[in-house]
Parts: structure tokens; C-alpha cells; sequence
């Protein structure tokens, strides 16, 4: 079973940038697609961003993209998320997770909190 840890996360201004890391331990994720998400108060879970594991595939939500980018270093089996030109709306709790398939998460962490503030 593989551990995954946020960290990064803060209370930022409109306009900012914030740079999220999940850092995992108990095993390698090198063969696993890893993905962001993230919950915002009254609002389901929701896909942010994710990442096939060879770094091939990216995928964002739309409000999203053109913002943030992920991206994985395999050697540090970790995976980030930089996020610019942060909006109010992008406030939530962001979660790291870990899976077989880039549609199919199986491993979560407990998730960093975002504020952006206006």
C-alpha cells in the first residue's frame, strides 16, 4: 500500500501561484498515474489534473488549464502541482491520488488546503 502526503498548500492572494508537492513512500509509484484533485466547501470531489505514468498524458479540467500544470519526478517518487494566476474559486482541499490507470485512482492522501483569497 503506498502513502501519499500533500504538502504545499496555503492561504495566497488572487493572481498568486502555489506549488503543491505529494510526496509518496511505502512503495514506487513509477508505474502508477497519479492525479490531482480537490473539494471546495459544499461542493463534491473533483478532477484537477492527472498524469499517466511516463508523463505522456496530461489531462486538466477546464478551469484549469492554461493555469496549472502537473508533473512527476519518478526519481523522487513524487508528484507536483503548480498552480498559477489562482482564482477565489480554486479554494478547496487538494488530494493526491494514485492508480493502475489515469481513470482509475485507488490510493489517496489526506489532502492540503488552498485559500486564495480576492
Amino acid at each position: 500500500q503506498v502513502q501519499l502526503a500533500e504538502s504545499g498548500g496555503g492561504l495566497v492572494q488572487a493572481g498568486g501561484s502555489l506549488r503543491l508537492s505529494c510526496a509518496a513512500s511505502g512503495r514506487s509509484i513509477s508505474s502508477d498515474a497519479m492525479g490531482w484533485f480537490r473539494r471546495a466547501p459544499g461542493k463534491e470531489r473533483e478532477h484537477v489534473a492527472s498524469i499517466t505514468w511516463s508523463g505522456g498524458v496530461r489531462n486538466y479540467a477546464d478551469s484549469v488549464k492554461g493555469r496549472f500544470a502537473i508533473s512527476r519526478d519518478n526519481a523522487k517518487n513524487t508528484v507536483y502541482l503548480q498552480m498559477n494566476s489562482l482564482k477565489p474559486e480554486d479554494t478547496a482541499v487538494y488530494y493526491c491520488a494514485a492508480g493502475r490507470t489515469i481513470t482509475a485512482f485507488s490510493n489517496w492522501g489526506q489532502g492540503t488546503q488552498v485559500t486564495v483569497s480576492s
